[in-house]
């Protein structure tokens, strides 16, 4: 049974993309801690981001870079942070949260709740500087 994460991936459950290929896909998250906070994911099932292949993490990180790339032009910010946390899904994903402190890569913090219309407003920003 695919898990929810794989289920964005197919398009089973709606969400915000900001960027896909093949063997990955970002997306925003719903209850971000910053606006612009992304997730990216393997279109393969896989629980733990280091039971990864190697060259499949490797490319996951490229990826990666890419989206906090076109992120980092959408919201302005000093860095986008990285996160590995992986405990609420059992599907491996890194956070990238667009960054002017370190206290905003504080995950213990009030989550925000953007309205949808909000939600894709920021998603197509992304997408429009995503090489």
């Amino acid at each position: 049974m695919a898990d929810i994460f794989s289920k964005i991936a197919a398009g089973e459950i709606p969400s915000y993309k900001v960027a896909a290929n093949d063997e990955f896909y970002a997306f925003l998250d719903i209850n971000p801690v910053a606006m612009g906070h992304t997730l990216v994911i393997p279109r393969r099932e896989v629980d733990y981001l280091f039971d990864m292949e190697d060259d499949e993490l490797a490319r996951m990180i490229v990826f990666a870079k890419r989206v906090a790339k076109a992120l980092k032009k959408a919201f302005p910010c000093r860095k986008v942070g990285v996160a590995v946390l992986g405990l609420e899904v059992a599907h491996a994903h890194i956070h990238l949260v667009p960054m002017q402190s370190e206290k905003d890569m504080d995950f213990r913090k009030e989550k925000l709740s953007p309205k949808p219309e909000e939600l894709e407003a920021a998603a197509a920003r992304i997408r429009s500087f995503f090489e």
